[in-house]
């Protein structure tokens, strides 16, 4: 299965990771289960990784748009 967008897997994503990402900007360890969660809801696989710049600016700039 292709990995989705963020603004597609951002969606699905739980209202407390979303949280989680906007009070931790730019993490350079994402939180387990926050992690698991964008896994499951169609996102990049962040064990052991960061979200790529372009996603942090969505968060950053866009995410409350779409919730």
């Amino acid at each position: 299965m292709a990995e989705l967008r963020i603004e597609q897997w951002w969606l699905k994503l739980p209202t407390r990771h979303k949280q989680w990402f906007r009070e931790n900007l730019r993490a350079d360890v994402v939180d387990p289960d926050a992690a698991a969660a964008v896994y499951e809801a169609g996102g990049p696989d962040l064990k052991e990784t960061t979200l790529p710049e372009e996603d942090w600016e969505f968060i950053e700039t866009q995410s409350e748009f779409v919730d």
